[in-house]
């Protein structure tokens, strides 16, 4: 990310990163619209503040964040509305204002998600219908899940995860140790042993991981050669509908559900943060 920053900095154009949940990284994007728009606001009454992006890029988000800054900030007449969140495409269906803040009155737009009237090409439209900016129907979720995981694959995402998961296992059994208790007795340990279908989404994330990580590992195959990754990935597909409890169904080697739950981990971010877009060849 902070390679993509002086990317887009080195071209003159202005950049931040925004964590739309988090109230700081919000007010620092606000203080630089304030600075933009400084010249304007002693000369226009009104202004008008636009957010443009693709679509379930989290434009909706960031517009409420907005306003439970600028409520506290100002003192606001008009009843505030909230902009309506939604995991799909398509959610913010029109055009829609809110005010922010008074003297100067200013109103922030949430707008319909827009995209280029054609994708350039087929790795461009999957990683738009990996992000949700795509209809998952247009693309198949089988087929997006695929995308992900070869791009995971490829990285030796796997590999990062397993250093992770050795040092939170660590970190818990020094915790248990000190507090003099056997780690089989953690409750995260009992949930995985209780004889439940219901698993909490940390522990959910953890078996993902671990079991991407082991398919990884055991793999012999060269994951640049097309076939040999395919394998991998169908593999993994069936190791996760175990871990997601999705029951086998005779004569179906589909993995529509197992797709659908770990594209979910995905978009919530339970994953960890990605970025799919490589930097231009310059940098």
């Amino acid at each position: 990310m902070n390679m993509w920053l002086h990317h887009f900095e080195s071209c003159k154009q202005d950049c931040i990163s925004v964590n739309a949940h988090s109230s700081t990284s919000v007010g620092q994007l606000l203080g630089l619209v304030e600075f933009k728009l400084k010249e304007a606001i002693s000369k226009e009454p009104t202004l008008l503040v636009m957010v443009v992006g693709v679509p379930n890029v989290g434009k909706s988000v960031l517009i409420n964040s907005i306003h439970r800054i600028a409520t506290s900030r100002f003192q606001v007449q008009d009843k505030n509305k909230r902009a309506t969140v939604g995991p799909l495409p398509g959610v913010t269906q029109d055009i829609a204002g809110y005010k922010i803040a008074s003297q100067p009155s200013i109103y922030v737009l949430d707008t319909p998600g827009v995209l280029v009237p054609s994708i350039p090409d087929m790795e461009t439209g999957l990683k738009l219908a990996l992000t949700g900016a795509v209809k998952d129907s247009v693309v198949g979720e089988e087929r997006i899940a695929k995308y992900l995981l070869s791009l995971l694959n490829i990285r030796k995402t796997p590999l990062h995860w397993e250093r992770l998961l050795h040092r939170r296992e660590e970190l818990d059994e020094e915790s248990c140790n000190s507090n003099g208790k056997n780690y089989s007795d953690t409750p995260r340990r009992r949930r995985r042993l209780n004889n439940s279908d219901t698993l909490y989404v940390q522990d959910m994330v953890m078996e993902v991981q671990r079991t991407l990580c082991s398919t990884f590992m055991d793999f012999t195959g060269n994951t640049e050669d097309e076939g040999e990754l395919e394998r991998l990935i169908d593999a993994q597909l069936v190791d996760l509908r175990k871990v997601f409890r999705i029951p086998h169904k005779p004569f179906d080697e589909t993995h529509g559900p197992a797709s659908k739950k770990l594209l979910t981990l995905f978009r919530s971010g339970k994953l960890g943060p990605f970025i799919l877009d490589d930097l231009p060849d310059d940098q």
